[in-house]
């Protein structure tokens, strides 16, 4: 804790007196050198509470990122001035642009889907509308005829197209075995020089063309018989099943069609509208969050102010226990200083302050109290309260962190009866307050009341008058002030 201690300044008003002491100069007595004396004069007293402390920016913020993540660029260093909304530092942002990106997509067509339902259906909708009613009305009568047709059985002309369909079949596939089996036959010749050498002049291309088409008529003569078999023995239970699932399928896509068609005739039902536009809402909501976390990955300045500290780098990795940036607001300086619980009551709220600096040993800079807490603090065991200045002017060379010594103006008297505090002696047994006056030809302890007090002097209300000489020091040597030779 800094100690706290009243200072008193004194202004002595050129037209008053002027307190002086009287020495020997020539030092011929040397009991004499030991007396302090001067003379009771008026002029203007100054009390204050003097204290020190460091000077603090009125705003200072920690900057960090809020999401973890690599640091894409820095944009500001140590010691430079941002404004208000700079960007001072980028993560890498990829992967929430994108999401902003697909909400923003969710947002269109959820919206889309509300503008349709608010809006009248069009002559061409109502006609598409028909038309898939009318296809899938068609659709349910092909599927009744199918399933009628299966239960009913095949005519004979149908026996006998497909017996036809067969011999036809057994027909193509007979011709594709005999191309086959010719393509595939091979001959032995006699060579010129009286070798044997086997020829087979249907490999390659025209082989496989051959076992190609063989193998078609083979499924063609296959799907005849079945088709015939199928006709001759009658539908199974697993064909009239599928049959019916057809039929009742196909009405269902019917009464879905008839249903798109009669909603769009009536319009949207208010529940339709309100569901689309909840839905609508959910995808702002949906949006602006991603929007907020895209944000997370700038770091800008809250205020203008300078910055001076920096704890990240391009391409690594922000550091989560230290603050990415330290932003202060140097604009408006100030002074936190702790005071002594028995000086406080004499500090208010505006009172002037006299500031030196010790960085700038001959400026007076000027400031006033802003705040004294209202609550009390320890520190080292004393009982202390917080008082905040504030330093009118910040134009000079200041800096954040050097020492400056506060005076508090806590008290202003003009033109009063002063005496030096070495000239006061204090009867503690008897309660009096005393001081040595030369009278004529002795010296005499006179009794005196003060008023305000400091380290140097005093307010004097009564027992003294202007003009007193005054003296203090040894008792012998005080009275030699009047033996003789002593003056």
């Amino acid at each position: 804790m800094n100690k706290v201690i009243i200072v008193l300044f004194i202004v002595v008003a050129i037209v008053g007196a002027v307190f002086f002491l009287n020495g020997r100069p020539d030092g011929s007595d040397s009991t004499l050198e030991n007396i302090r004396r001067a003379t009771i004069g008026r002029g203007d007293l100054i009390a204050s509470v003097s204290a020190t402390g460091s000077i603090v920016a009125r705003k200072q913020v920690n900057l960090s990122f809020d999401l973890p993540g690599k640091v894409k660029a820095v944009e500001a260093e140590v010691g430079d001035f941002v404004s208000k909304g700079d960007d001072l530092a980028r993560l890498d942002d990829a992967g929430h642009a994108f999401q902003v990106r697909q909400a923003q997509a969710a947002l269109d067509s959820a919206q889309a889907q509300l503008d349709q339902l608010l809006a009248d259906a069009r002559p061409q909708e109502v006609a598409a509308a028909q038309a898939n009613v009318e296809a899938a009305q068609a659709a349910v009568w092909s599927a009744v005829a199918q399933r009628d047709q299966l239960k009913r059985g095949p005519t004979e002309a149908e026996i006998a197209a497909s017996r036809s369909q067969l011999a036809a079949a057994q027909s193509q596939q007979k011709v594709a075995q005999d191309t086959h089996d010719q393509t595939m036959r091979c001959e032995t010749v006699t060579l010129p020089d009286g070798k044997k050498q086997e020829i087979c002049p249907g490999l390659g291309m025209p082989e496989e063309q051959a076992r190609y088409n063989l193998h078609a008529a083979n499924a063609s003569l296959t799907a005849a018989q079945t088709q015939l078999d199928q006709l001759l023995t009658g539908p199974t239970q697993e064909q009239l099943d599928a049959a019916n699932a057809n039929v009742a399928a196909a009405i269902a896509q019917r009464d879905a069609a008839q249903a798109q068609l009669d909603l769009l005739l009536a319009g949207a039902s208010v529940y339709q509208i309100e569901a689309a536009q909840a839905g609508v809402e959910q995808a702002q909501v949906a949006l602006e969050m991603a929007q907020a976390e895209l944000a997370k990955t700038r770091l800008v300045a809250p205020f203008d102010g300078v910055v001076t500290t920096v704890n990240v780098r391009e391409e690594q990795v922000a550091p989560p226990s230290l603050p990415a940036f330290v932003l202060v607001d140097m604009s408006e300086l100030q002074i936190i200083v702790d005071v002594d619980e028995i000086d406080v009551a004499q500090i208010i709220e505006g009172q002037a302050v006299s500031i030196t600096v010790d960085a700038l040993p001959d400026q007076t800079i000027l400031g006033h109290v802003e705040h004294v807490a209202p609550a009390a603090s320890q520190t080292g065991g004393v009982v202390v309260y917080q008082v905040t200045i504030v330093l009118d002017d910040v134009d000079l060379m200041l800096r954040v962190g050097m020492t400056a010594t506060a005076d508090i103006t806590v008290e202003r008297l003009e033109d009063v009866v002063l005496v030096p505090n070495w000239a006061i002696r204090i009867d503690r047994e008897a309660g009096q307050t005393l001081v040595n006056v030369l009278r004529k030809d002795s010296v005499q302890e006179v009794k005196v009341e003060l008023g305000l007090r400091g380290r140097d002097m005093s307010q004097v209300l009564s027992g003294l008058e202007e003009g007193d000489e005054i003296a203090a020091g040894e008792v012998e040597s005080l009275r030699s002030l009047f033996a003789p030779g002593g003056e």
